[in-house]
């Protein structure tokens, strides 16, 4: 932020105006004296002028913002009444706490030829003696003009003067004589120009030098005082010069560009322009120039939308399964020129299948005009042209490739440019359930070693307590390595205790011929070992003994003809126990 620490100033503590009685209303005068070096809000805001009924200021802004005054006649002057006008022009800033500047202005009415000659008396009666000598006093004549200058050489430079004498004889006699009278010339007319306000358009890209117009005023003086000199009332916009970009002829008024004007960065200036006599004193008078830079076509449109690097293709991807009128794509192109040139139209230069796509001429957008068919080739190209509205018209061209395809692809959003294919199988998503596979597997394998290492833990070395279910089969003769009879019956109940959860095992008993056949539980784990084989069966007494197909606390007695040989009873307890869960240990 600027800071406010410089009061405003002017160029000059006192300014000198040279104003025409004949000057009509309306009439204005640059007053471009004030000068803020603080920028920004702390800059000339506003100017006020003392009271005044034949003067008044009107302020004008430039199109930097900054402001100037222009001293406007609001009643006709008449230097016979006032000469001379004083008055005090206050220019403010707009700092927080307003400072503020003076400077006096001094107006010198100039005389205009609008009052007669006029005597002192209407009518004059004079008595003369005759015989009076030749170059008497007859009388004394006086007459006066209220301007400053009785005769007006600019209107008439010289008069014919003839004096006539006639006598009152008899006939009257009379001679005369003609005398030209050459008025002189004083500087009393200030430069004119043709119009008070110039507006010159020039065409952006011009020439350094070019001529843009001629300011030429005019002086009626003769001499010196109407010799006129030129030049541009210094002010600096965005910290340039006016001198730096225009030139002005001193002594012809021609105004010169002094360099190439680009429309999109400087649109338009508003400076003033002085002509002043050589007389003396010197008379000037100014004129306000208002210089329009015109556009030209000059700038290309650029495609912003889709992006795509220079001189390459977009490539888009759509659903074969995409509806009638869906968008599918959108260009977008801009211009740098002005409103009237920078107006865009897209239209198609080249196209695939004319019937299947649709382009807005004025917001770029491309629709489907009809679904897609088996006939339509997989791959669309489409080439837009974007072109602007100058003349000539300049453009520019974008070529996009549509590819349908037949996965699911991510619609296409109004508020998106390029469409994005959805691809489950992609190689991240492939890489993660190969990984999750991966360590659910070796988590299960771990689970199952941990079971099965449960399982395999040795129980108790304990002999096992005596089954109740204990059948005692008597035989008078025993063959040790054979199934004697009821083969099929055996095996059953084999069967059919196996599936109940439990073992039947054969073993001799001491001191007798009988064979206990045992019924376990599974869950009770049978440890043979070499010389401990009688220890884990239960030995029934010799006094029981039951009859042929008798049944002991819910088991079979088995006649000896029936036994199986120890061998084959616990080949089979292996298998079982290896499909069941009953462990045997050698």
């Amino acid at each position: 932020m600027a800071r406010h620490d410089i009061q405003s100033f002017w160029l000059r503590e006192t300014m000198h105006l040279d104003i025409s009685e004949s000057s009509p209303m309306g009439e204005r005068f640059s007053l471009n004296n004030a000068v803020d070096p603080d920028v920004g809000v702390n800059s000339l805001k506003d100017y006020h002028l003392s009271s005044s009924e034949h003067f008044a200021i009107e302020i004008q802004t430039g199109r930097d913002g900054s402001k100037f005054a222009d001293l406007i006649l609001k009643k006709t002057l008449d230097r016979e009444a006032q000469a001379v006008h004083r008055l005090v022009l206050t220019a403010v800033d707009g700092g927080v706490p307003a400072r503020s500047g003076t400077a006096n202005i001094v107006v010198r009415v100039l005389d205009v030829n609008d009052k007669a000659p006029s005597f002192d008396k209407d009518n004059y009666k004079i008595e003369l003696m005759e015989n009076s000598p030749i170059g008497s006093l007859v009388l004394k004549m006086n007459a006066t003009d209220r301007d400053e200058e009785p005769l007006d050489r600019e209107k008439v430079p010289e008069y014919d003067i003839t004096f006539t004498v006639t006598d009152r004889g008899s006939p009257p006699l009379s001679d005369n004589e003609t005398m030209t009278l050459e008025l002189l010339d004083v500087n009393d007319n200030v430069p004119q120009f043709p119009q008070s306000f110039y507006t010159i358009r020039v065409m952006e890209n011009n020439a350094p030098g070019a001529l843009l117009d001629s300011l030429t005023a005019y002086d009626p003086d003769l001499h010196e005082n109407q010799y006129l000199v030129y030049f541009i009332i210094e002010r600096e916009i965005a910290n340039t010069s006016m001198s730096m970009l225009f030139s002005i002829n001193p002594e012809n008024g021609k105004l010169y560009a002094l360099k190439t004007f680009d429309h999109e960065i400087e649109k338009e200036f508003l400076f003033h322009i002085e002509a002043r006599d050589s007389g003396v004193p010197p008379l000037s008078s100014n004129v306000t120039v208002h210089i329009i830079i015109v556009d030209q076509n000059d700038n290309t449109p650029v495609i912003v939308s889709p992006w795509r690097a220079h001189g390459s293709v977009v490539e888009e991807k759509i659903p074969r399964s995409t509806d009638k009128g869906c968008l599918v794509s959108k260009v977008i192109a801009i211009d740098g020129d002005s409103v009237l040139n920078s107006r865009i139209t897209y239209q198609f230069l080249q196209v695939t299948d004319a019937t299947l796509f649709s382009l807005d001429q004025y917001n770029g957008e491309i629709r489907t005009m009809r679904m897609f068919s088996y006939r339509d080739p997989r791959l669309q190209r489409l080439v837009v042209v974007a072109k602007d509205n100058g003349e000539p018209a300049l453009s520019a061209t974008v070529t996009i490739k549509l590819s349908t395809v037949e996965t699911a692809v991510k619609a296409y959003s109004d508020m998106t440019e390029v469409p994005l294919e959805y691809d489950i199988f992609s190689d991240l998503n492939l890489y993660l359930v190969i990984g999750l596979g991966s360590v659910s597997f070796l988590l299960l394998i771990t689970i199952l070693v941990t079971i099965v290492l449960k399982c395999q833990k040795p129980k108790s070395s304990k002999a096992a307590p005596p089954c109740r279910n204990s059948v005692v089969s008597e035989r008078n003769s025993f063959a040790d390595s054979t199934l004697v009879s009821n083969d099929a019956y055996w095996y059953s109940m084999f069967l059919a205790e196996t599936r109940k959860g439990k073992l039947v095992v054969r073993q001799p008993a001491p001191k007798g011929s009988r064979y206990i056949v045992s019924s376990l539980p599974r869950s009770t784990g049978l440890t043979e070992t070499s010389g401990s084989a009688p220890s884990t069966l239960q030995y029934l007494s010799e006094s029981l003994k039951p009859s042929h197909g008798h049944r002991v606390e819910g088991h079979h007695v088995f006649p000896m003809n029936s036994a199986i040989s120890l061998r084959s009873l616990l080949a089979v307890k292996d298998i079982v126990s290896a499909a069941g869960g009953v462990h045997h240990q050698q």
